[in-house]
């Protein structure tokens, strides 16, 4: 894999909300990132059952409102909104907690579009202790993956593991961490809990030894 790892860094937006979600605290992770290519293909590419694990995991279920769906080792859960071509909402079901994922896709000329996601969750000590990067950093490796899908679609997709540990990878998740725990700061975290829990989910996503300083 050769790609510029600044420059895929640069590429995303990043943002933290706090909110309430059924009454109670939450937060809601944003990210964005512009692909040269069509309205139409992004869309494809991001809601078809064949496309979709080019560019990010396997994937089964009905892929319709009110349909189900489950990636391969990873969340499943229920599409509750779909409005083609620009938006679907679905829960994220995984390891017994229920979070949410709102989608959107727009044009921004002739052949560029912008693709986001929101993903919420209540409040919790996950949180405390990995801060936004620990969604952040996964869906931002997805975002990558969705790059290389759009700019060659006939290319297999990397090893995520793989990936991961190469040099570049371990870069790629680095600045991403860090990125997430500025975002944080930005959103008035307090910086040393915030830069903290970069820290760990750096290390979580690399395999390396924590380090908060």
């Amino acid at each position: 894999m050769n790609f510029n790892v600044e420059e895929n860094l640069g590429a995303v937006d990043r943002s933290i909300s706090s909110l309430q979600r059924d009454g109670q605290p939450a937060h809601a992770v944003i990210l964005a990132r512009t692909y040269v290519t069509t309205h139409e293909d992004l869309w494809d590419a991001v809601t078809s059952a064949d496309r979709i694990p080019h560019w990010f995991l396997p994937i089964t279920g009905n892929l319709e409102l009110g349909g189900t769906y489950q990636l391969e080792g990873n969340a499943g859960g229920r599409i509750t909104a779909c409005q083609p071509p620009s938006s679907y909402a679905i829960t994220w079901e995984f390891g017994g907690f229920v979070t949410w994922v709102d989608v959107r896709v727009s044009a921004e000329g002739p052949h560029s579009a912008r693709f986001s996601i929101t993903h919420t969750a209540h409040h919790s000590e996950h949180w405390d202790t990995f801060g936004p990067g620990a969604t952040g950093v996964g869906f931002e490796m997805g975002l990558l993956g969705l790059y290389m899908h759009l700019t060659d679609p006939d290319q297999p997709r990397p090893d995520p593991l793989e990936f991961a540990m190469s040099p570049d990878g371990k870069a790629l998740l680095t600045g991403s961490g860090h990125a997430w725990g500025e975002a944080a700061i930005a959103a008035e975290a307090d910086p040393e809990l915030a830069r903290a829990a970069a820290a760990r989910t750096i290390a979580f996503y690399t395999g390396e030894e924590f380090d908060a300083g």
